[in-house]
């Protein structure tokens, strides 16, 4: 399983599930506190900004960070959940977490696990670039930014409550 979270319920989601995995998909900076059950090995920290196009000052989701995401992912031994968390849990997690989905499962339909997103979230909103650099390296041929964009918007929250997405 993955689960996904915001920042502000990493730790208790790390404990309440027993992951000893953690990826962090959050800006440049932004202190995050590894919790003491997970080895700084299986910690990964990726800076980048949530948004959709270059801007000037921001750091805008690139090929690199998709590399390093499924890199990750594909290390993974799966024997205890994956936590993936943002900021808030909405965007960068939530697109962290298909792309990991798709990754490590692909047998499976993107559009399926973009349904399973988002019956586990109605909040989340997965980062549309992201996912669309993730479906080029995975050559997915448009269907994992189709899937995305058909699942839409997910509704307006401060922060997304933690939620997990099967793998398989």
């Amino acid at each position: 399983m993955i689960h996904v979270c915001p920042l502000s319920r990493l730790a208790e989601t790390v404990e309440r599930t027993g992951a000893e995995h953690v990826l962090s998909v959050i800006n440049v900076g932004t202190p995050v506190t590894r919790p003491a059950r997970v080895l700084a090995d299986n910690h990964l920290f990726i800076g980048f900004n949530d948004i959709l196009a270059p801007q000037d000052g921001l750091v805008h989701p690139s090929e690199a960070h998709v590399d390093a995401i499924l890199g990750f992912a594909r290390r993974w031994p799966r024997r205890a959940p994956l936590v993936v968390h943002c900021y808030l849990g909405v965007s960068r997690s939530t697109a962290s977490a298909y792309i990991a989905a798709c990754a490590l499962a692909p047998e499976r339909d993107e559009a399926e696990i973009a349904r399973e997103l988002r019956a586990a979230s109605p909040i989340a909103t997965p980062n549309a670039l992201l996912v669309a650099l993730a479906d080029a390296a995975l050559g997915r041929q448009g269907r994992m930014s189709a899937a995305i964009a058909a699942i839409g918007r997910g509704r307006e929250a401060m922060e997304n409550e933690p939620f997990e997405l099967r793998v398989g």
